[in-house]
């Protein structure tokens, strides 16, 4: 196993923030997982597992190795008449894998198309998109014990999803590697999802009136790359904020205030509110300040102009959060994971 000193992260991070890593590392199977976590290199470094590295900010130079999880393939596992199992290794770029079930007529991801990283980030952050969440198409996945290198299967209930949460994002965060993640999918023809957000209205506007699988995907595709930057252009990690939830007498105040406020159905009694709008009614879409700023199309997603640290990025994100509970009364929370070094820890994203 060859470690790389002093790696420039820039390439593994959407956001492309210039950090570095003491260390950096690839492995692309299980064995050489197991291999690079008993490698005495690493002995008394933090480690940092990292998938496509579009949900976390860098907020200093990683003093500690960064493990690159390219485990690869799709499988089909098996099937009946109506349904498929599909595995993947959760190495695999994300958007590649949706591509590769639409291509096949398996539905239930399509409203998921165009979302960055990789495969085995999905689980943990519970990924989700236009009424979609992972957790609805999710059957089980495979993944690495740290303490002792131990493969074990977690079915639904283990992962104890919840909204972009998960075991492995609280309990089980830096307990556990994700090795792959099984699918169960839907034949064609099957019921599509598509009342949510804009989708409706792209496929009006294209003249289809009857969608296949694809033409959501396509919809899908063509809305996102219309709202938000591409990272490959404009350094990004997507959506920086969660949509928060609030009692839902907090959320009908500031309806009576501000009628056009966007608000989604919750659990009883409470109400989510729409984060981008909140961000944008405190003034903050389109703001920039030096090297990053809100980008002017979507108020959710910070940006790097080029040349921004994170230091910038994370203060930036501070003073929305200050902003909108100074406005409104709600706390934001960020969805994007903030990597600093502890001793001695693992991170695992």
């Amino acid at each position: 196993m060859q470690f790389l000193p002093n790696a420039d992260l820039t390439p593994y991070n959407s956001f492309g923030i210039a950090a570095r890593a003491a260390l950096l590392a690839r492995f692309s199977t299980v064995e050489d997982l197991r291999v690079v976590l008993m490698a005495p290199e690493l002995k008394g470094k933090d480690r940092l597992v990292l998938g496509g590295g579009s949900n976390i900010l860098f907020r200093q130079d990683f003093e500690g190795v960064v493990l690159l999880n390219e485990l690869p393939g799709i499988g089909l596992v098996r099937e009946d008449d109506t349904r498929v199992w599909v595995k993947a290794g959760a190495g695999v770029l994300w958007h590649e894998f949706v591509l590769h079930c639409v291509a096949h007529g398996w539905g239930g991801i399509e409203n998921m198309s165009l979302i960055p990283g990789k495969v085995g980030a999905g689980p943990m952050q519970n990924i989700g998109a236009y009424g979609v969440e992972l957790k609805d198409v999710f059957h089980s996945l495979e993944a690495m014990r740290i303490s002792d290198g131990e493969v074990m299967v977690f079915d639904h209930a283990a992962c104890n999803f919840g909204y972009r949460e998960s075991f492995f994002k609280r309990e089980g965060r830096d307990r556990f590697i994700i090795l792959s993640v099984t699918f169960l999918l839907n034949k064609a023809p099957h019921s599509l999802n598509t009342n949510y957000g804009s989708i409706k209205d792209e496929l009006a506007r294209i003249g289809i009136s009857q969608p296949t699988i694809k033409d959501v995907s396509d919809a899908v595709i063509a809305i996102r790359s219309s709202k938000l930057p591409l990272p490959s252009q404009l350094g990004n990690a997507g959506s920086f904020f969660k949509n928060p939830v609030v009692p839902e007498a907090h959320a009908q105040r500031i309806k009576q205030e501000y009628p056009d406020a966007v608000t989604y159905p919750a659990s009883t009694g409470e109400a989510k509110l729409s984060a981008g709008w909140l961000i944008e009614k405190a003034g903050w879409k389109g703001h920039r300040a030096g090297n990053c700023g809100v980008h002017d199309k979507q108020a959710l997603v910070l940006v790097n102009y080029g040349g921004a640290t994170g230091a910038e990025v994370y203060d930036t994100s501070e003073r929305i959060l200050r902003s909108v509970e100074q406005k409104f009364g709600v706390e934001l929370e960020r969805e994007v994971n903030l990597i600093l070094s502890h001793p001695r820890r693992i991170f695992v994203i």
